[in-house]
């Protein structure tokens, strides 16, 4: 029997509950973006190879998400719903990655580490971002991503930390050439216990709303089985997105090619640049490189204040979500920039303060847009066809897009991989110009 589903407004705590898995996503992340490199350094990786060992991590997620979201539409389980599944099977596999990845002795196990992290999170990261377009009427829907976006940035911060506060308690630095340091171990296990305890925490203090027309989703569910018919409907949709998703996807492209070069580059360009220090095995590399987790640490520590600043906005008025996102980047832009020019280690606090304000508003703005541009039944397939768009621009980065542009534009020193990060977000934020659809640019 068909029943209208009326989406209540919900509270702060309700909206945060749903949306604490990502606190331990984001741990996933941030130590991976954040530690990856180093551990890829320290495994003797020379700083050109380091795009192509992450390679795998985005050309997974370009298969699995829009698979995974597809799947999570046809979903419905009486107990653990449509979103939450996913959750428990993501948070497993990533819980086991995360773990691992630090004890690989080889670069080929710690790129398949990485895969594996990435695909995992992967699997649980848009089905959170569909669980609040699933769960918030539309006037909610920056407010809730912009939630979201807070609870990711207290996750970036204090994973980012996490190996510099594992050195202040006494556990070892440094090891044997070729040996990750036990802080990066110790951290990535806490990392993973984080990871598993916050998504549980959401899987059973959340609800989700049954489908309309239980009976007729059943129907629905069963015409569409096989992989095949699966396939031909994702293809289909994204021939048939909507015009508004094209024009946010070339903001996504650079805007997501901007943080796979400082994910990549931020260790060797400022340990190098900043701090002259390029021997991974000595004392005075890895002092860097835990130093550059925590400039890294900040801006996830400003995205969490300014996505703090935004909740309040987007709970008491209407935004302009294009012209706040576009103010973001450029400000994003100019911080990676000026990491060229500073001659005082602490003055990357400045810098990742201003791309700090780029990562809040990417983790939300866009994805407020999105889901106000698209159909409700296919919330899910179309987040994860969305994020084709992230992944697409870390596969050119990782095949030689950044080493030959960031030469061929700025020269040869690495400390340009991050001027080319800010000049990607500079022109991402300009890209918002072109979107003109005011259901996507205002709140409902």
């Amino acid at each position: 029997m068909a029943q209208t589903v009326i989406k209540k407004r919900l509270s702060f705590w309700q909206i945060w509950n749903m949306s604490f898995g990502f606190l331990g996503i984001q741990f996933g992340f941030a130590l991976q973006g954040g530690f990856m490199s180093r551990i890829f350094q320290t495994l003797g990786a020379e700083k050109d190879a380091i795009p192509l060992l992450w390679i795998a991590a985005p050309l997974t997620g370009l298969l699995v998400q829009p698979i995974v979201g597809y799947l999570s539409d046809r979903t419905w389980h009486p107990k653990f719903g449509r979103r939450r599944p996913y959750f428990l099977i993501g948070a497993v596999l990533s819980t086991i990655a995360l773990f691992f990845a630090p004890y690989s002795s080889a670069l080929w196990m710690a790129a398949g580490s990485l895969w594996v992290l990435d695909a995992s999170l992967n699997i649980s990261m848009e089905p959170f971002r569909a669980l609040v377009a699933d769960k918030l009427p539309d006037t909610q829907r920056s407010y809730g991503f912009v939630v979201q976006t807070l609870i990711i940035g207290i996750g970036t911060w204090v994973a980012s930390n996490l190996p510099w506060l594992m050195t202040q308690i006494g556990i070892p630095n440094t090891a044997a050439p070729g040996v990750v340091p036990d802080s990066v171990k110790f951290a990535f296990t806490v990392g993973a216990i984080i990871l598993l305890a916050s998504i549980l925490y959401t899987v059973f203090t959340t609800e989700e709303y049954p489908p309309e027309d239980l009976d007729k989703f059943k129907k629905e569910k069963e015409a569409s089985k096989g992989f095949f018919n699966g396939v031909q409907e994702i293809f289909s949709n994204i021939a048939g997105m909507p015009m508004v998703m094209k024009k946010l996807g070339l903001v996504q492209f650079f805007s997501w090619f901007a943080f796979f070069t400082m994910w990549s580059f931020a260790t060797p360009a400022i340990t190098e640049h900043v701090f002259k220090a390029t021997d991974t095995a000595s004392l005075a590399y890895n002092d860097a490189a835990d130093s550059v987790g925590n400039y890294l640490g900040t801006y996830g520590l400003v995205s969490m204040f300014y996505a703090l600043i935004l909740a309040f906005i987007t709970s008491k008025m209407k935004i302009n979500r294009k012209l706040l996102h576009m103010f973001s980047l450029i400000a994003g832009g100019v911080g990676f920039i000026l990491i060229y020019y500073i001659n005082e280690p602490w003055m990357l606090h400045i810098c990742f303060s201003l791309v700090g304000l780029s990562w809040a508003s990417i983790l939300s703005m866009p994805y407020a847009m999105l889901s106000s541009s698209v159909n409700p039944k296919q919330m899910g397939v179309y987040m994860g066809i969305f994020n084709m768009f992230i992944v697409i621009p870390q596969i050119v980065a990782a095949i030689g897009g950044i080493n030959y542009m960031y030469k061929f534009l700025f020269g040869e020193e690495v400390i340009f991989t991050m001027v080319l990060a800010g000049t990607s977000l500079i022109i991402a934020g300009l890209c918002n110009l072109w979107i003109t659809d005011r259901n996507a640019t205002h709140d409902g």
